[in-house]
């Protein structure tokens, strides 16, 4: 296996959340080498010239297009590459499509022994987290997905707003599938330590299953609204790939909710989908059990059945 480079970071696939991605990682100061690779090699050369451009008002680092053989020795191999989701369109359709585009990238993966670990941004990214740690063979922990990381976010976001306070006091979590069966897991919700209910009465708010109704329905329907206006998103999942980045590179041991296949907790195996885990220097240490009442329990094994039907009935794995 190949000796890695804890400064160094590949990007597979330089469309709008690959460019996004490399744009916020040259920003971030974690690495000094990035090289990004593309299908259409003049893309990847224009990312990293026009990203390159703002070094000056960066830290030191060399940014350039290359091919999978520069991917050996990085610590984070970051895969974007797929179909983007269409207005109108769900992640899940996307299986198809982009399980056959991970059959020829993660197989080139494979036969460089590579010893960094693999970060799958693509959608569906439950099931292409699955897939390309089938494909890889590479130990668990080092493959997942960022997963509801970004639905996460949005939460924290939205709930800062609707409480009038700094969204970065929010602890809370979307599980599940990054899609339309995730979950709110409104029962281990919280500011500050304070039970989420208990803070929405302090700041005058007691209609609390609509509100939580409709904050978790904006949280899941966001993606569709931006893609509807905008045609795609990137901005927040290119912030989202930085924060696990960071985790990573600085052995953090951040919890946050990446997808990576789960062992049996709450009756869900063989399946990849976003629970709390401890994120540091080896990837996925562990998931972190936290509060959920019975019926977010349910929902989760049923976020789960989705997602094994579809693995079953449509990725060809």
């Amino acid at each position: 296996m190949a000796e890695v480079n804890d400064r160094k970071v590949a990007i597979i696939g330089c469309g709008f959340v690959g460019s996004s991605s490399a744009f916020a990682l040259m920003q971030s100061g974690l690495f000094s080498e990035m090289v990004l690779i593309d299908a259409d090699q003049d893309r990847a050369e224009g990312e990293a010239l026009d990203i390159s451009h703002g070094l000056p008002f960066a830290k030191p680092m060399k940014i350039y297009a290359g091919s999978y053989n520069d991917i050996v020795d990085a610590a984070i191999i970051v895969i974007t590459a797929g179909a983007g989701q269409k207005p109108g369109e769900t992640r899940l359709d996307l299986v198809k499509k982009n399980v056959g585009i991970f059959k020829s990238i993660i197989p080139e993966i494979k036969k460089r022994d590579c010893g960094g670990i693999l970060l799958i941004v693509a959608n569906p990214v439950d099931i292409l987290t699955y897939a390309a740690a089938k494909l890889s063979g590479f130990p668990e922990n080092r493959v997942f997905g960022s997963g509801t990381v970004l639905d996460s976010a949005r939460l924290k976001y939205l709930l800062g707003e609707h409480l009038s306070i700094d969204n970065r006091s929010v602890h809370a979590f979307i599980i599940g599938e990054h899609g339309d069966s995730e979950i709110a897991a409104w029962s281990s919700a919280n500011v500050s330590g304070i039970p989420l209910r208990d803070f929405c009465e302090m700041r005058g708010f007691y209609q609390h299953e609509e509100s939580m109704r409709k904050i978790a329905e904006d949280v899941k329907n966001s993606a569709y609204e931006i893609i509807a206006k905008k045609h795609a998103t990137y901005y927040g999942i290119a912030m989202s790939v930085r924060r696990i980045c960071e985790a990573i590179i600085r052995d953090e041991k951040s919890i946050l909710p990446v997808s990576s296949i789960q062992h049996g907790e709450y009756g869900i195996e063989g399946v990849s989908l976003s629970m709390p885990a401890i994120v540091g220097r080896d990837g996925v240490e562990r998931d972190v059990p936290i509060e959920l009442n019975e019926a977010e329990k349910e929902a989760l094994r049923k976020s789960a059945e989705t997602l094994k039907d579809v693995l079953e009935n449509s990725s060809g794995l």
